[in-house]
């Protein structure tokens, strides 16, 4: 390990860059439930427990707006058919908000099946946890004066590294959080099948909620390919150029790589919008 500040702060943000790598990785298999010791799921559990009693009303004001819009008149409610679909549609719509939490698991536990499948098989091959020693030696050879314009490009060089590596995990953490919000809020617009009129909503939010689990499959997909692309480390170059110009290339190059990672990770949600036809 060198005792020089330049490369013990490039060294720095690199293995910052491999920690969140390391971290989003792991939280692409998370369970909610199980995510900071459960604390945050039992909170939106006992928000969807208190949500499901105003359910039950919306229940009976989505059913009935949807009796006075597909029933013309009275007398078409009299019709057996019509009746027996009414009394089918209201039973299921009840059915969903009392075991909706049930229904929301399940949903993720089959696309979470996904993530897993994609993510088996493949490693994160695509960080890079310290400086070549070619570099090392390189910036320990300069003198005082000439490091100047060195500990510059270090500097922006370990903040663009770093804050890019911070805007990654938030993403995936901004994932996590968009599944509790919608696990939380879940008996609302699962109140909304009990009208015809109204069943778009329902259908809209769980289309959308399935769209949030599937980010985790792009993420991991994005990773995997990204891993493949940034398989060997930056080059060097040549090592007759100045210590400013090879730090410079490599730091770039590298900076490059993980801006790459980063907007196909932003860019998730985006696609499982198309894929889903979401819009938006």
């Amino acid at each position: 390990m060198s005792d020089n500040w330049i490369v013990q702060n490039l060294n720095s943000a690199l293995s910052t860059w491999s920690e969140k790598m390391a971290e989003l990785w792991t939280l692409l298999t998370e369970n909610p439930a199980t995510f900071k010791g459960g604390g945050i799921w039992r909170i939106m559990v006992n928000i969807n427990d208190a949500l499901t009693a105003i359910a039950y009303g919306l229940l009976v004001l989505f059913f009935a707006a949807g009796i006075i819009k597909t029933c013309g008149s009275f007398t078409d409610l009299k019709k057996p058919e019509h009746v027996l679909k009414a009394f089918i549609r209201f039973a299921l719509a009840q059915g969903a908000i009392t075991y909706g939490m049930e229904l929301m698991q399940a949903l993720f536990s089959i696309v979470q099946g996904i993530v897993t499948t994609v993510m088996s098989g493949s490693s994160m091959a695509g960080s890079v946890t310290e400086l070549p020693t070619e570099i090392v030696d390189k910036i320990e050879s300069v003198g005082m004066l000439e490091s100047i314009p060195l500990w510059i490009v270090t500097l922006l060089g370990s903040l663009l590294i770093t804050v890019l590596s911070f805007v990654m995990i938030l993403t995936v953490y901004g994932r996590m959080f968009k599944i509790y919000m919608y696990t939380a809020i879940a008996p609302i617009p699962i109140s909304s099948f009990a009208g015809e009129p109204t069943q778009s909503i329902g259908k809209n939010f769980i289309r959308s909620y399935i769209g949030v689990c599937l980010e985790g499959a792009i993420i991991a997909l994005a990773c995997i390919i990204f891993s493949a692309y940034a398989a060997s480390p930056p080059a060097v170059g040549d090592t007759e150029l100045s210590a400013v110009t090879i730090v410079w290339n490599y730091v770039g190059e590298l900076v490059f790589n993980l801006l790459v990672l980063v907007g196909a990770i932003k860019a998730s949600d985006r696609i499982v919008r198309e894929m889903m036809g979401l819009g938006g």
